[in-house]
């Protein structure tokens, strides 16, 4: 909270990649002790000629990733989350998740006015990272 407004503020922490992400994480009702919450099972580090990288966590029987977020499945033992490059990523995306926690085909239309907001962004010199999950 903001001593001079009394209104909250996200104050960022890490690099300039992973800060605005966490900052992201937040504001969609993800905890501080997320990361914690789910062990780790597979991780695939940044690579520069795929400009991704990935990680696999359990779910821990868990029905949604987080409050009014992605939903799993009873069988899904696992999710995958993967963040890069929005060319690289949206190239393997078939859904896109909306803020509702519902889950629509991913549209060429769709994935068009991503790649726009994209080019808008970047022409105003912003890095730009798109993130897909999968459940399994």
């Amino acid at each position: 909270t903001d001593a001079e407004t009394g209104q909250e503020r996200w104050e960022p922490r890490g690099n300039s990649s992973e800060a605005p992400l966490v900052v992201a994480a937040r504001k969609a009702g993800l905890s501080e002790g997320t990361t914690s919450e789910y062990a780790r099972v597979l991780e695939v580090p940044l690579s520069h000629s795929r400009n991704m990288m990935l990680t696999v966590c359990g779910t821990n029987g868990r029905k949604q990733l987080c409050p009014g977020g992605m939903t799993l499945a009873e069988s899904d033992h696992y999710f995958a989350v993967c963040k890069g490059a929005p060319n690289m990523i949206l190239e393997h995306c078939t859904e896109q998740l909306w803020e509702d926690g519902s889950v629509l085909p991913l549209t060429p239309a769709a994935r068009q006015a991503v790649f726009d907001v994209v080019d808008e962004y970047s022409s105003m010199a912003l890095r730009v990272v798109a993130i897909a999950t999968r459940a399994m």
